[in-house]
């Protein structure tokens, strides 16, 4: 078979390949066999019917579409191979399926045109020497106290309190009964709010605890005092018919408790974590939050350094890696979501889909390019993974993950990119010049051809945003 390589945009490779009159004639053929024991036609048994009757009552065009099909399929495969062609995807059809009917003869050549996607070439123009700023994060000092705090809250108890007014910070028990507030000049009775009603109620006396309003215009009470008190249900609220709406609430302070903590000691510290003493907890807290500091500002650095290096990056990407990449993009933000416990369903509707990967292409494309020049440098510069580097971080996952089930030739794959993704940018920032910057102190650069945040992950950080703090 004769095959004619051209070289298109976009890393394609175009063919032209020319399938042999023997070929076309045999699948032609072919065809016609495997139709006659197939075909229903009236008055004949299956595989008794005549040849002339078949194509009158089939159709050449019809026939010819269907050997067309196996000759183009095929073709394409067996050049593909036939040149040892890397190829990415599907490979497409370039001529006009109706033009090839026309032009088809079966005994005489067929050429046909068709474009397959190959990995692209990779230009670094410089890939050392570079010089980048990068913020460096560190720890926040009192971020242990809080933490102790916190677990010291968790684990507080209430104390009835009696001599005093209530004040923020305290819980109350009260009684308390709403209405909606009438217009002006509305007449007739106040509208009982639905659910507004409720008997030795616990209320924390927190601004966030209730509807905007309630909570302050509580405080000072005394117990066994009546209240009148005006609030507001915020716009939006979760009851669409009370949003925005104005309230009164006739409100009955029955008792008030304050929170009793625990004393900050060693025993303390044996309750909430592993270790013995409340100096090793707030050692053990130090020492994560350093790591965590670092780790971040490693991830600063590197986020620098590939930024700095995509500058110097020339590729064409091809299609196929482009919408594999935003496919991903989307599946693991989806994953994301559904293990934060969102209906992944609601959020990435047949609507909203396209227009997510519309927004993705960009971020898609830049962290194509960012890929391939790394997996580039690793060649020139002989950067491999070991093989008993490898094992060690497999073995150890696999350990982790001993109750699940967890394919290791997958995982072998996953840690061994990851592993030499570390390894190819920690030479990177060995041969670069790296100057550490207060956090906060570099503004992002504006840039109106990046395209906005997909609407999932904009989703991802306002549904997911807080972050659970634990002294385990």
């Amino acid at each position: 078979m004769k095959v004619t390589q051209e070289k298109l945009p976009a890393s394609q490779i175009g063919l032209e390949i020319e399938i042999t009159p023997e070929k076309t004639q045999k699948t032609y053929e072919q065809v016609i066999q495997n139709l006659s024991r197939t075909a229903n036609i009236p008055g004949f048994r299956k595989g008794k019917v005549p040849r002339q009757i078949l194509l009158q009552r089939l159709g050449i065009v019809r026939i010819k579409a269907a050997a067309l099909e196996e000759l183009i399929q095929d073709g394409i495969t067996e050049a593909v191979k036939q040149e040892d062609i890397k190829a990415i995807g599907q490979p497409r059809l370039r001529s006009s399926f109706d033009d090839l009917i026309t032009t088809y003869e079966p005994g005489k050549p067929l050429v046909i045109e068709a474009a397959v996607d190959v990995p692209p070439e990779v230009t670094l123009n410089k890939y050392t020497g570079l010089e980048l700023k990068a913020e460096e994060v560190k720890p926040d000092p009192e971020r242990v106290n809080q933490v102790l705090e916190s677990e010291r809250e968790q684990r507080s108890t209430l104390i009835p309190v009696s001599g005093r007014a209530a004040q923020i910070g305290d819980t109350a028990i009260i009684d308390f009964q709403g209405f909606l507030t009438k217009a002006e000049g509305e007449e007739g009775e106040p509208e009982p709010i639905p659910g507004g009603e409720a008997t030795d109620f616990q209320v924390e006396l927190q601004e966030d605890k209730f509807i905007p309003g309630f909570i302050s215009g509580m405080i000072g009470m005394n117990p066994e005092e009546t209240r009148e008190i005006t609030a507001q249900f915020p716009d939006p609220y979760v009851n669409e018919e009370l949003s925005g709406k104005a309230a009164n609430f006739t409100v009955t302070l029955k008792e008030i408790k304050e929170k009793e903590l625990p004393e900050l000691n060693d025993d303390f510290a044996q309750e909430v974590s592993e270790y013995e003493t409340l100096a090793e907890l707030r050692s053990s807290l130090e020492e994560r939050y350093q790591k965590e500091a670092e780790q971040k500002t490693r991830n600063n650095k590197q986020e620098a350094l590939l930024a700095e290096l995509s500058n110097y990056i020339e590729a064409e990407i091809p299609e196929t890696m482009v919408q594999q990449e935003v496919e991903a993009m989307l599946t693991q933000t989806a994953m994301r979501l559904q293990q934060q416990g969102l209906d992944v369903r609601k959020l990435f509707t047949p609507e909203i889909i396209p227009q997510l990967r519309e927004r993705s292409r960009g971020e898609a494309v830049e962290r194509l390019k960012r890929s391939l020049a790394l997996r580039e440098i690793g060649e020139k510069e002989s950067i491999k993974v070991t093989e008993e580097e490898l094992q060690i971080k497999v073995t150890d996952l696999m350990e982790q993950y001993s109750q699940e089930d967890v394919d290791e030739a997958t995982l072998r794959n996953a840690v061994e990119d990851d592993l030499l993704t570390e390894k190819i940018v920690d030479w990177l920032l060995e041969h670069s010049t790296v100057e550490l910057v207060p956090e906060g102190s570099l503004k992002p650069a504006e840039d109106d051809t990046k395209d906005e945040a997909s609407e999932e992950e904009a989703i991802t950080e306002e549904e997911a945003s807080s972050e659970a703090e634990s002294a385990e």
